[in-house]
């Protein structure tokens, strides 16, 4: 019987993943003197934060990073320092920002928010009525109706169009790829005005909520089909093939095989599509009329949604708005975050379960 021996691994086996103390010095040094410099100058002449980390902080930052580095490793580790602290100052940034946004929307409409907030409308509402009464119930529907309507056209057809350049080989998709990324771009205010000139200065129709939805549709549309076309390339090629060669047929293989291998980057293509359009607010204001009252038909009348409320509700003027206006932004991010969480459980769920 051979017996089995305990090898060591020897300490010098990885030399890189060993640090000197004075490394380790020279880090923390080169971590805390920009910090601390930037708030003595930003407390002596009295200069904004922003400004201040903008102006003073990362200048001395990027020196202070370049001196450790050629302390430490030598003049090969400049790019690597100053790569280093310019992605940690933007990644903190964003963080930061986005973490104020969500502070403040949470902070500020929690204070106007309310059981009833959420399913009263705002008949009776003028600039002296208190916040005990009135909501955006009427909103909220208009844009889960408004919004769903969009992505009942969007989905299917982005969807389509995706599938279409990925597993054919037809003559139109050079085109049909142009068109998708060439929409990427456009402004939401020019989709309300296509529409409003199309439908509604041509006389063909009166505003109402699905020319609000066909407007969102445009915004909607090249996402999905942008995003839904790289999940699909992602497919390995050899689950097609196999699929193929036991005898599939092509439209048996993309929907028992590359279909549900997809499903999960496909979910995510709608909720960046929904993020896209569900604060829009620019082009439902030219081919939608808001009202105070609750309306649930699209396809004719008055009908709001809560990004329409919300401008209304800021541009009034008076505090009770302002208030009104904060709660209605907290109500539609706490709607996205169920339309995500939901999109999500569902995502994860297995075939046939």
């Amino acid at each position: 019987m051979s017996t089995l021996q305990l090898v060591t691994r020897p300490l010098d086996a990885t030399p890189w993943g060993f640090r000197s103390r004075t490394f380790h010095v020279v880090i923390a040094l080169a971590s805390v003197i920009p910090i601390l410099l930037s708030g003595i100058v930003g407390i002596i002449f009295n200069i904004p934060i922003p400004v201040n980390l903008i102006i003073i902080f990362l200048p001395l930052q990027l020196i202070a990073a370049i001196s450790a580095a050629i302390k430490t490793q030598g003049k090969r580790g400049i790019p690597d320092a100053i790569l280093s602290v310019l992605v940690i100052f933007a990644t903190t940034f964003v963080v930061v920002m986005l973490g104020s946004v969500l502070y403040s929307v949470v902070r500020l409409g929690l204070r106007a928010m309310s059981a009833h907030f959420i399913y009263q409308n705002s008949v009776y509402v003028t600039t002296t009525t208190s916040l005990d009464y009135g909501g955006a119930g009427h909103a909220l529907i208009g844009t889960l109706l408004i919004v769903g309507l969009a992505t009942l056209i969007a989905v299917p057809l982005g969807i389509a169009c995706a599938v279409y350049l990925t597993e054919t080989r037809g003559r139109f998709r050079g085109i049909v790829r142009f068109v998708a990324q060439s929409m990427s771009g456009l402004p939401s205010i020019v989709s309300g005005l296509f529409i409003y000139s199309v439908f509604i200065f041509s006389g063909i129709s009166r505003p109402a909520g699905w020319l609000a939805s066909a407007a969102l549709v445009l915004l909607m549309l090249p996402t999905i089909i942008r995003m839904a076309e790289e999940v699909l390339k992602l497919v390995p090629g050899e689950l097609r093939y196999a699929a193929l060669a036991l005898g599939a047929p092509q439209r048996r293989a993309f929907f028992q095989v590359v279909l549900p291998s997809a499903k999960t980057g496909l979910v995510t293509a709608v909720l960046l599509g929904l993020a896209r359009i569900v604060g829009e607010s620019a082009p439902l204001l030219l081919v939608l009329l808001p009202t105070p009252m609750t309306s649930v038909n699209v396809f004719s009348g008055e009908m709001s949604t809560l990004p329409t409320f919300i401008f209304l509700a800021l541009t009034a003027g008076f505090d009770s708005g302002r208030a009104r206006a904060w709660a209605a932004a907290f109500l539609l991010l706490f709607v996205v975050g169920l339309i995500f969480v939901a999109a999500r459980i569902f995502s994860g769920k297995k075939i046939g379960r």
